[in-house]
Protein backbone atom coordinates (compact mmCIF):
# COMPACT_ATOMS: atom_id res chain seq x y z
CA UNK A 1 0.00 0.00 0.00
CA UNK A 2 2.53 2.82 1.00
CA UNK A 3 4.67 1.58 -2.43
CA UNK A 4 1.58 2.31 -4.27
CA UNK A 5 0.88 5.34 -2.58
CA UNK A 6 4.56 6.80 -2.98
CA UNK A 7 4.32 5.70 -6.79
CA UNK A 8 0.88 7.58 -6.96
CA UNK A 9 2.36 10.96 -5.60
CA UNK A 10 5.78 10.54 -7.69
CA UNK A 11 3.50 10.23 -11.09
CA UNK A 12 0.93 12.99 -9.88
CA UNK A 13 4.67 15.44 -9.36
CA UNK A 14 6.06 14.39 -12.75
CA UNK A 15 2.58 15.21 -14.79
CA UNK A 16 1.95 18.38 -12.99
CA UNK A 17 5.44 19.44 -14.18
CA UNK A 18 4.63 18.21 -17.56
CA UNK A 19 1.31 19.83 -17.96
CA UNK A 20 3.13 23.28 -17.38
CA UNK A 21 2.85 24.80 -20.71
CA UNK A 22 3.33 28.28 -22.25
CA UNK A 23 2.00 29.14 -25.88
CA UNK A 24 3.10 32.96 -26.10
CA UNK A 25 6.58 33.22 -28.43
CA UNK A 26 9.49 35.08 -27.03
CA UNK A 27 13.01 36.02 -27.94
CA UNK A 28 16.50 36.93 -25.91
CA UNK A 29 18.51 39.52 -26.73
CA UNK A 30 22.68 39.07 -25.65
CA UNK A 31 24.69 36.03 -24.89
CA UNK A 32 26.82 36.47 -22.04
CA UNK A 33 28.11 34.34 -19.28
CA UNK A 34 24.91 35.48 -16.77
CA UNK A 35 22.28 34.47 -19.22
CA UNK A 36 23.59 31.23 -19.69
CA UNK A 37 24.23 30.67 -16.19
CA UNK A 38 21.55 31.98 -14.74
CA UNK A 39 18.90 32.92 -17.48
CA UNK A 40 18.79 29.78 -20.51
CA UNK A 41 18.75 26.96 -17.88
CA UNK A 42 15.62 28.83 -16.33
CA UNK A 43 13.91 29.08 -19.58
CA UNK A 44 14.92 25.66 -20.76
CA UNK A 45 13.67 23.82 -17.65
CA UNK A 46 10.49 26.04 -17.72
CA UNK A 47 9.94 24.64 -21.73
CA UNK A 48 9.61 28.40 -22.62
CA UNK A 49 9.17 28.78 -26.51
CA UNK A 50 11.89 30.80 -27.44
CA UNK A 51 12.05 31.73 -31.16
CA UNK A 52 14.70 34.09 -31.54
CA UNK A 53 18.01 34.87 -30.14
CA UNK A 54 19.85 38.33 -31.08
CA UNK A 55 23.55 38.90 -30.61
CA UNK A 56 25.59 41.94 -32.53
CA UNK A 57 28.28 39.60 -33.19
CA UNK A 58 27.99 37.21 -36.51
CA UNK A 59 31.02 35.08 -35.10
CA UNK A 60 28.57 34.23 -31.82
CA UNK A 61 25.94 34.39 -34.01
CA UNK A 62 27.18 31.32 -35.68
CA UNK A 63 28.37 29.39 -32.52
CA UNK A 64 24.94 29.83 -31.10
CA UNK A 65 23.27 28.34 -34.33
CA UNK A 66 25.45 25.71 -33.53
CA UNK A 67 24.20 25.33 -29.50
CA UNK A 68 20.72 26.16 -29.91
CA UNK A 69 19.63 24.16 -33.43
CA UNK A 70 15.92 25.18 -33.22
CA UNK A 71 16.34 28.50 -32.63
CA UNK A 72 16.37 31.38 -35.04
CA UNK A 73 19.66 33.22 -34.59
CA UNK A 74 19.76 36.76 -35.67
CA UNK A 75 21.46 39.99 -35.97
CA UNK A 76 18.65 42.64 -36.09
CA UNK A 77 16.73 43.72 -33.35
CA UNK A 78 14.22 44.64 -36.24
CA UNK A 79 13.31 41.10 -36.86
CA UNK A 80 12.28 40.45 -33.21
CA UNK A 81 10.36 43.83 -33.16
CA UNK A 82 8.84 43.16 -36.58
CA UNK A 83 7.89 39.57 -35.67
CA UNK A 84 4.16 39.79 -34.15
CA UNK A 85 4.36 36.24 -32.79
CA UNK A 86 6.99 37.78 -30.04
CA UNK A 87 4.70 39.04 -27.02
CA UNK A 88 7.92 38.87 -24.71
CA UNK A 89 11.68 39.70 -25.04
CA UNK A 90 14.09 39.19 -22.49
CA UNK A 91 17.34 41.17 -22.55
CA UNK A 92 20.58 40.76 -20.97
CA UNK A 93 23.39 43.09 -22.53
CA UNK A 94 25.88 45.49 -21.97
CA UNK A 95 24.91 47.60 -19.00
CA UNK A 96 25.25 50.56 -21.20
CA UNK A 97 23.00 49.69 -24.17
CA UNK A 98 20.05 48.75 -22.12
CA UNK A 99 18.20 51.96 -22.59
CA UNK A 100 18.70 51.92 -26.25
CA UNK A 101 17.34 48.31 -26.63
CA UNK A 102 14.60 48.78 -24.16
CA UNK A 103 13.07 52.13 -25.66
CA UNK A 104 12.66 49.98 -28.64
CA UNK A 105 11.05 47.44 -27.61
CA UNK A 106 8.95 49.46 -25.15
CA UNK A 107 7.82 51.24 -28.61
CA UNK A 108 6.69 48.16 -29.91
CA UNK A 109 4.92 47.13 -27.77
CA UNK A 110 6.03 43.95 -26.93
CA UNK A 111 6.58 42.86 -22.81
CA UNK A 112 10.60 43.38 -21.30
CA UNK A 113 12.23 41.67 -19.50
CA UNK A 114 16.00 43.54 -18.32
CA UNK A 115 18.39 42.70 -16.76
CA UNK A 116 19.34 45.43 -14.09
CA UNK A 117 20.59 48.28 -14.72
CA UNK A 118 17.99 48.87 -17.35
CA UNK A 119 19.58 52.27 -17.72
CA UNK A 120 22.01 54.91 -16.64
CA UNK A 121 19.99 57.49 -14.41
CA UNK A 122 17.19 58.13 -13.08
CA UNK A 123 15.91 60.01 -16.03
CA UNK A 124 16.81 57.25 -18.21
CA UNK A 125 14.30 55.24 -16.07
CA UNK A 126 11.46 58.04 -16.22
CA UNK A 127 11.83 57.99 -19.86
CA UNK A 128 11.41 54.10 -20.46
CA UNK A 129 8.26 54.56 -17.94
CA UNK A 130 6.83 57.11 -20.01
CA UNK A 131 7.19 54.88 -22.65
CA UNK A 132 5.46 51.65 -21.40
CA UNK A 133 2.46 54.08 -20.61
CA UNK A 134 2.80 55.84 -23.69
CA UNK A 135 3.06 52.33 -25.52
CA UNK A 136 1.33 50.13 -23.89
CA UNK A 137 3.56 47.43 -23.13
CA UNK A 138 1.98 44.64 -20.91
CA UNK A 139 4.60 43.64 -18.31
CA UNK A 140 7.71 45.83 -17.87
CA UNK A 141 10.23 44.10 -15.64
CA UNK A 142 13.77 44.59 -14.15
CA UNK A 143 16.07 41.89 -13.08
CA UNK A 144 16.50 42.36 -9.59
CA UNK A 145 16.05 38.79 -9.03
CA UNK A 146 17.02 39.06 -4.66
CA UNK A 147 13.06 40.33 -4.25
CA UNK A 148 11.86 36.63 -5.48
CA UNK A 149 14.79 35.06 -3.37
CA UNK A 150 12.81 32.35 -0.93
CA UNK A 151 14.48 33.77 2.03
CA UNK A 152 13.74 37.27 1.14
CA UNK A 153 9.93 36.98 1.10
CA UNK A 154 9.88 34.95 4.41
CA UNK A 155 11.92 37.76 6.05
CA UNK A 156 9.70 40.17 4.38
CA UNK A 157 6.50 38.69 5.70
CA UNK A 158 7.76 37.94 9.07
CA UNK A 159 9.11 41.61 9.35
CA UNK A 160 5.48 42.60 8.63
CA UNK A 161 4.53 41.88 11.91
CA UNK A 162 7.63 43.25 14.10
CA UNK A 163 8.71 46.59 15.51
CA UNK A 164 12.02 47.31 13.84
CA UNK A 165 14.50 48.77 15.27
CA UNK A 166 17.77 48.80 13.05
CA UNK A 167 19.59 46.88 10.20
CA UNK A 168 23.20 46.26 9.06
CA UNK A 169 23.99 45.25 5.71
CA UNK A 170 27.38 44.14 3.97
CA UNK A 171 28.30 43.59 0.33
CA UNK A 172 31.81 43.11 -0.08
CA UNK A 173 33.16 41.93 -3.33
CA UNK A 174 36.55 42.28 -5.14
CA UNK A 175 37.48 44.49 -7.49
CA UNK A 176 35.62 45.12 -10.56
CA UNK A 177 36.88 47.01 -13.36
CA UNK A 178 34.87 45.41 -15.95
CA UNK A 179 31.77 48.04 -15.46
CA UNK A 180 30.33 50.68 -12.80
CA UNK A 181 30.21 48.85 -9.48
CA UNK A 182 27.17 51.65 -8.30
CA UNK A 183 25.29 50.48 -10.68
CA UNK A 184 26.21 46.54 -11.75
CA UNK A 185 26.77 45.44 -8.11
CA UNK A 186 25.52 47.82 -5.22
CA UNK A 187 21.88 48.31 -7.08
CA UNK A 188 21.73 45.24 -5.26
CA UNK A 189 21.62 45.70 -1.89
CA UNK A 190 20.61 49.14 -2.21
CA UNK A 191 17.01 47.77 -3.93
CA UNK A 192 17.13 44.89 -1.39
CA UNK A 193 16.90 47.18 1.64
CA UNK A 194 14.10 49.70 -0.37
CA UNK A 195 12.45 46.86 -1.31
CA UNK A 196 12.12 45.48 2.39
CA UNK A 197 11.74 48.43 4.52
CA UNK A 198 10.29 51.06 2.22
CA UNK A 199 11.35 53.76 0.46
CA UNK A 200 14.79 55.32 1.93
CA UNK A 201 16.43 59.04 2.94
CA UNK A 202 20.28 58.88 3.14
CA UNK A 203 21.30 60.19 6.45
CA UNK A 204 24.87 60.19 5.99
CA UNK A 205 27.26 58.99 2.79
CA UNK A 206 30.63 58.55 3.16
CA UNK A 207 33.12 57.02 0.06
CA UNK A 208 36.06 55.76 1.75
CA UNK A 209 37.65 55.21 -1.97
CA UNK A 210 36.67 54.82 -5.11
CA UNK A 211 33.52 51.78 -5.51
CA UNK A 212 33.77 51.83 -1.60
CA UNK A 213 30.64 53.64 0.43
CA UNK A 214 29.54 53.71 3.95
CA UNK A 215 26.22 54.42 4.01
CA UNK A 216 23.41 55.40 6.96
CA UNK A 217 19.67 55.23 5.25
CA UNK A 218 16.31 56.13 7.13
CA UNK A 219 12.91 54.06 6.20
CA UNK A 220 9.42 54.76 7.43
CA UNK A 221 10.33 52.28 10.49
CA UNK A 222 13.86 51.86 10.64
CA UNK A 223 17.27 53.19 10.01
CA UNK A 224 20.41 51.06 9.25
CA UNK A 225 23.91 50.93 7.88
CA UNK A 226 25.08 49.20 4.59
CA UNK A 227 29.03 48.84 3.78
CA UNK A 228 29.10 48.48 0.12
CA UNK A 229 32.67 47.70 -1.02
CA UNK A 230 34.81 45.80 -3.75
CA UNK A 231 37.71 46.21 -1.88
CA UNK A 232 38.02 42.51 -0.38
CA UNK A 233 38.02 39.41 -2.69
CA UNK A 234 35.43 37.54 -4.79
CA UNK A 235 36.54 34.21 -3.54
CA UNK A 236 34.91 35.08 0.32
CA UNK A 237 32.48 37.49 -1.15
CA UNK A 238 30.09 38.37 1.41
CA UNK A 239 26.43 39.59 1.17
CA UNK A 240 24.71 39.64 4.60
CA UNK A 241 21.92 41.31 6.45
CA UNK A 242 21.52 41.63 9.82
CA UNK A 243 17.97 43.35 11.60
CA UNK A 244 17.43 43.88 14.78
CA UNK A 245 13.99 44.42 16.35
CA UNK A 246 12.13 44.45 19.76
CA UNK A 247 11.67 40.61 19.74
CA UNK A 248 14.67 39.46 18.45
CA UNK A 249 17.29 39.15 15.96
CA UNK A 250 17.08 38.28 12.06
CA UNK A 251 20.36 37.15 10.12
CA UNK A 252 20.41 36.42 6.03
CA UNK A 253 23.39 35.40 4.56
CA UNK A 254 24.12 34.87 1.21
CA UNK A 255 20.51 34.09 0.34
CA UNK A 256 21.07 30.74 1.42
CA UNK A 257 20.12 30.89 5.33
CA UNK A 258 17.84 32.93 7.07
CA UNK A 259 17.83 32.58 10.92
CA UNK A 260 15.97 34.26 13.97
CA UNK A 261 17.53 34.46 17.59
CA UNK A 262 14.89 35.66 20.17
CA UNK A 263 15.60 37.94 22.71
CA UNK A 264 16.07 37.00 26.31
CA UNK A 265 13.39 38.22 28.66
CA UNK A 266 13.43 41.14 30.99
CA UNK A 267 11.63 41.89 34.56
CA UNK A 268 11.21 45.53 35.23
CA UNK A 269 13.97 46.08 32.49
CA UNK A 270 16.42 44.18 34.24
CA UNK A 271 17.91 41.44 31.33
CA UNK A 272 17.66 37.40 32.72
CA UNK A 273 20.43 36.44 31.30
CA UNK A 274 22.19 38.62 33.37
CA UNK A 275 20.58 36.70 36.72
CA UNK A 276 20.74 33.42 35.58
CA UNK A 277 22.05 30.78 32.54
CA UNK A 278 20.08 31.97 29.23
CA UNK A 279 20.26 29.07 26.47
CA UNK A 280 20.74 30.95 23.13
CA UNK A 281 17.98 29.80 20.44
CA UNK A 282 18.53 29.97 17.04
CA UNK A 283 15.90 29.39 14.38
CA UNK A 284 16.10 28.54 11.03
CA UNK A 285 13.60 29.87 8.68
CA UNK A 286 15.21 29.17 5.55
CA UNK A 287 18.57 27.26 4.52
CA UNK A 288 19.43 25.77 0.78
CA UNK A 289 19.99 22.13 1.70
CA UNK A 290 23.52 21.27 -0.68
CA UNK A 291 22.99 17.69 -0.09
CA UNK A 292 19.33 16.78 -2.23
CA UNK A 293 20.13 17.85 -5.78
CA UNK A 294 16.51 18.97 -6.30
CA UNK A 295 14.69 22.81 -7.29
CA UNK A 296 14.40 24.32 -4.46
CA UNK A 297 17.96 23.60 -3.39
CA UNK A 298 19.98 24.79 -6.56
CA UNK A 299 21.18 28.53 -6.21
CA UNK A 300 19.43 29.69 -9.22
CA UNK A 301 16.20 28.95 -7.40
CA UNK A 302 17.60 30.79 -3.61
CA UNK A 303 19.03 33.18 -5.14
CA UNK A 304 15.38 34.49 -7.32
CA UNK A 305 16.04 33.76 -10.78
CA UNK A 306 14.24 31.19 -10.95
CA UNK A 307 10.53 32.47 -10.04
CA UNK A 308 11.92 36.13 -11.20
CA UNK A 309 11.53 34.39 -14.88
CA UNK A 310 8.49 32.26 -14.23
CA UNK A 311 7.04 35.65 -12.54
CA UNK A 312 7.51 37.02 -16.17
CA UNK A 313 6.41 34.22 -18.31
CA UNK A 314 3.43 33.79 -16.50
CA UNK A 315 2.61 37.89 -16.95
CA UNK A 316 2.49 37.57 -19.67
CA UNK A 317 0.82 34.27 -20.70
CA UNK A 318 -2.29 35.42 -18.50
CA UNK A 319 -2.26 39.28 -19.95
CA UNK A 320 -1.02 40.77 -16.44
CA UNK A 321 1.57 42.99 -15.22
CA UNK A 322 1.53 42.36 -11.86
CA UNK A 323 5.22 41.90 -11.10
CA UNK A 324 7.42 42.39 -7.85
CA UNK A 325 10.07 44.49 -9.90
CA UNK A 326 7.79 46.25 -12.02
CA UNK A 327 10.04 49.32 -13.88
CA UNK A 328 8.19 51.94 -11.71
CA UNK A 329 8.64 50.25 -8.68
CA UNK A 330 12.53 50.72 -9.01
CA UNK A 331 12.57 54.23 -8.99
CA UNK A 332 13.42 54.60 -4.91
CA UNK A 333 16.34 52.54 -5.72
CA UNK A 334 17.34 54.78 -8.43
CA UNK A 335 17.01 57.75 -6.59
CA UNK A 336 19.35 56.26 -3.88
CA UNK A 337 22.08 55.83 -6.57
CA UNK A 338 21.43 59.22 -7.92
CA UNK A 339 21.90 60.59 -4.02
CA UNK A 340 25.12 58.63 -3.51
CA UNK A 341 26.48 60.02 -7.16
CA UNK A 342 25.97 63.43 -6.01
CA UNK A 343 27.09 63.38 -2.79
CA UNK A 344 30.32 61.49 -4.09
CA UNK A 345 31.08 63.76 -6.29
Amino acid sequence: MIDQLIARYKRIRTECLLAQTYHCFYAFVGMGQHSLTNLYPVLHYLGVPLKYICVTSEKKARLIERKFPHVKTTTSLVDILSDETIKGVFVSASPTAHFSIASRILQSGKSLFIEKPPCQTLQELDALIDKRRMYGSPVTMIGLQKRYAPAVQILKQRLSKEILINYDLHYLTGKYPEGNALLDLYIHPIDLVTHIFGKPEIIACQQIIPASYILMLRHPHIVGTLELSSSYTWTTSEESLKICTSKGVYRLSQMDELTYEPKPSAILGIPCEKVHAYKQVVEYLYARNNHLSILPNNQIYSQGYFSEVQSFITSVEHNHSFVLTDIATVRPTYEVLRSICRLSS
